[in-house]
């Protein structure tokens, strides 16, 4: 068999899908036996995706290795799903109803149409007479009840004894070991009592619990059907995401149209997507122009203006126009692929709440088995005349009742179905861990510029005192042509927008820090700061009481021929819904922080408009992670009688935010930001709506919430069940019910997340 070190790629964490788990049990076991292989490292097993994740090394680890440990173990792992040759392809969704699904699916039909003659059997010889309707007697009944129950035993109920077999070969034991247990010890008495009524019972009529076994096997098949349907469903969102790339791409190759596989398409490729088609690949628009409907990517609800030069998401649909783009990502280089990596592996990550769960599915088993052999031998001595009966039916209860699956299940089907919801909604939440940091965060700190405002200085305001606005702008432009400042290009571009005819300077002088002057039209122009007008002795007596008032603005002074002409305000808008989302962080008890370079009057006058609570101005790029680690001992304070320190989240979008992001507990990336912040955050914002940083925060907090509720009940139905089996206040058969509903509960519980709603 191949070696994975054949395959020439570098140690990285894989995720590989697992058969045959059942339980919070399987999980603890799967980790135990990856983790004893030599250069594996970093054993993650989520019961809701039944995958394993793992880091490991491939010098050392192969194929094999992997494969036999897991086997051993008694479990099967598919490490076909690992290609080689295919280390950029989005992975394809699998057939909706697995493998799995399918053959408990055909193993309940063939134990319901059995348990049903062998409960009418069973019920009808409790009364009179009934052996004579049906012309037998109570020992030909009970070998017709043996006859139809051996089947759901040895085929419909044969997993349950094969992994207990296994299990027992390895000194260790599962949900399954459980039902195997019960089941069979109550099929060989009822088995005995049969064949050899006399030498078992004796004197005392015989008792048979062949529909106990039946029964008991057709629920927790039936409970083990819902729940594989259930968890299929946790995981549709991610599934949406898979299908929103086209099977197929139309490409251009020497002025012809071809068709192609999405597998073929490659950086470089001029693609042609026509209206209302999927675009295949991440690119760049070479000719044509259309609007595109991002929001399944982005969560951007109207559709964005798309032309030549502009960027196009693989995934997203073209709706208007046709156009032609070059291939610039594809496959798990662009961003769908990127989005699908990152939620996949936030659903195979634990939350730390989920360490509590595991190290009670660890020891469950054998202490419910311990539980069990207890109940028996108190029975036998306090039963009585039924002792026996009384042991062996409450033993089995025990055992039955028992349930560590929804422990399992009560924090990954959350997770999966939380960070899967958010991802629709453009937000990528990386690990569970977030989930309970969100939780505990009582601060979050936003980079001003780019974040909190558009990041680009704008033409906000033209005051032209005597001469028309348009020729103001006309001469300004001209001249701020030739500058390389960013205010310079702004008011160049803002003149271009209104369609003004720019003429060509005769002269120009840029003036650092201050302005530029030049001639145009043979008329002297300079513009720039106050300082400059003054320096030129250019009269500024007639701004009196008609200055500047907005701290937002850089004011642009113009004079042309020595006389003062107008002011252009160039400003950093405050983005549209900054203020909406600061106020629902506020309402929703987090105290908000700015931090930024700008002078202090700056810093006051955004803080203020927007409703930021504190800020810290004129931080230096380098100081803006000690700037959080100060915010983070400060709030520290409040959450000492706690034993715990201040939680606080970081907003930012630029490189220079990226060492903030990182000392933050909760790193927030703007998605529009650089590559190096995105990397360094916890959730991932894929647009640039700061609302999304409410919902992100919301969506968390309910997660958590609803996994705290799956625990509580997965706990409370085990302390509350076991007692009442042990005290033989439960059938075994109503356990069996229970038992299998705990687990469809809890799951359906987490599927309630998907109807959360986020505004």
């Amino acid at each position: 068999m191949d070696k994975i070190k054949d395959q020439k790629i570098k140690p990285e964490k894989i995720s590989l899908p697992v058969e045959g788990m059942t339980c919070a049990s399987c999980v603890v076991r799967v980790e135990k036996a990856l983790s004893k292989v030599e250069g594996i490292n970093d054993v993650s097993v989520n019961f809701a995706t039944e995958k394993a994740s793992f880091v490991f090394d491939p010098d050392i680890v192969d194929v094999k290795s992997i494969s036999s440990a897991v086997e051993d173990a008694g479990y099967k792992i598919d490490v076909s799903t690992f290609n080689k040759n295919n280390n950029h392809k989005i992975p394809e969704e699998k057939h909706p109803k697995s493998k799995y699904e399918r053959s408990l699916r055909n193993d309940l039909i063939l134990s319901l149409a059995l348990t049903i003659p062998i409960l009418i059997l069973n019920m009808g010889s409790l009364f009179d007479g009934f052996s004579k309707l049906i012309a037998l007697s109570q020992e030909n009944i009970n070998k017709i009840l043996l006859i139809l129950t051996t089947p759901v035993v040895f085929i419909s109920g044969k997993r349950f004894f094969q992994i207990f077999w296994k299990g027992l070969l390895h000194f260790s034991a599962d949900m399954n070991s459980l039902v195997a247990i019960g089941t069979g010890t109550a099929f060989i008495y009822s088995t005995l009592v049969t064949l050899f009524p006399e030498s078992i019972s004796g004197d005392l009529e015989p008792h048979v619990y062949f529909d106990t076994t039946a029964v008991i096997i057709t629920l927790i098949l039936l409970g083990r059907w819902l729940e594989a349907k259930a968890k299929r469903k946790t995981g549709t969102e991610i599934k949406k995401l898979i299908e929103l790339q086209p099977k197929t791409a139309l490409i251009k190759v020497n002025n012809e149209e071809k068709i192609i596989r999405i597998e073929e398409l490659k950086t470089g490729d001029v693609v042609i997507v026509k209206p209302g088609g999927k675009i295949p690949a991440d690119g760049k628009i070479v000719s044509g122009n259309s609007t595109i409907d991002e929001s399944m990517v982005t969560g951007e609800s109207l559709p964005v203006e798309k032309s030549i030069n502009s960027k196009v998401i693989g995934g997203t649909i073209n709706k208007t126009g046709s156009f032609e783009f070059e291939v610039t990502a594809t496959g798990d280089n662009s961003v769908l692929g990127q989005i699908i990596k990152l939620v996949e592996e936030a659903q195979a990550s634990k939350a730390p709440i989920q360490q509590l769960a595991d190290k009670v599915a660890g020891i469950f088993v054998p202490v419910v088995i311990g539980i069990a052999l207890i109940t028996f031998l108190s029975w036998l001595i306090v039963g009585g005349e039924n002792a026996f009966n009384f042991a062996l039916i409450n033993f089995v209860a025990v055992l039955i009742i028992a349930c560590p699956c929804a422990l399992g299940l009560a924090t990954p089907t959350a997770i999966i179905v939380g960070t899967g919801k958010s991802a629709r909604h453009g937000i990528l939440i990386k690990n569970g861990q977030v989930l309970e940091l969100v939780h505990k965060m009582k601060a979050i700190v936003f980079d001003k510029t780019g974040t909190l405002t558009e990041g680009k200085p704008a033409v906000n305001k033209v005051v032209s005192f005597k001469m028309d606005e348009n020729e103001l702008l006309k001469y300004t432009a001209s001249l701020e042509k030739k500058s390389e400042h960013p205010i310079g290009q702004t008011i160049f571009e803002y003149a271009k927008e209104k369609k003004i005819n720019t003429l060509e300077p005769e002269s120009f002088n840029s003036i650092t820090g201050k302005g530029i002057e030049g001639n145009v039209d043979s008329k002297k122009i300079i513009a720039g700061s106050k300082k400059l007008m003054l320096e030129n002795n250019i009269d500024l007596s007639f701004l009196n009481g008609r200055g500047n008032q907005d701290n937002l603005k850089t004011s642009v002074y113009v004079a042309i021929d020595g006389k003062l002409e107008g002011v252009i305000g160039i400003a950093d808008e405050i983005k549209e819904f900054s203020a909406e989302a600061v106020g629902s962080l506020k309402s929703m008890g987090i105290k908000t922080i700015m931090i930024t370079g700008d002078n202090r009057k700056t810093a006051e006058t955004v803080a203020e408009k927007i409703g930021i609570d504190e800020f810290e101005a004129e931080v230096l790029p380098q100081d803006k992670s000690n700037a959080v680690k100060k915010l983070q001992d400060k709030y520290g304070a409040v959450k000492k009688l706690q034993d715990k320190y201040g939680i606080t989240a970081m907003v930012g979008d630029g490189i220079n935010d990226a060492p903030a992001l990182a000392q933050s507990d909760i790193g927030i990336a703007i998605g529009k930001g650089t590559d190096v912040a995105i990397e360094t955050a916890e959730i991932v914002l894929v647009n640039d709506d700061l609302r999304n940083v409410v919902k992100a925060i919301k969506l968390s907090r309910q997660t958590l919430r609803t996994i705290k509720q799956n625990l509580f009940w997965a706990f409370i139905y085990n302390v509350i069940g076991i007692p009442l089996a042990a005290l033989g206040m439960l059938n075994p058969m109503f356990a069996a019910l229970a038992m299998s509903l705990s687990s469809v509960s809890v799951v359906s519980n987490s599927l309630r997340l998907k109807n959360f709603k986020l505004q």
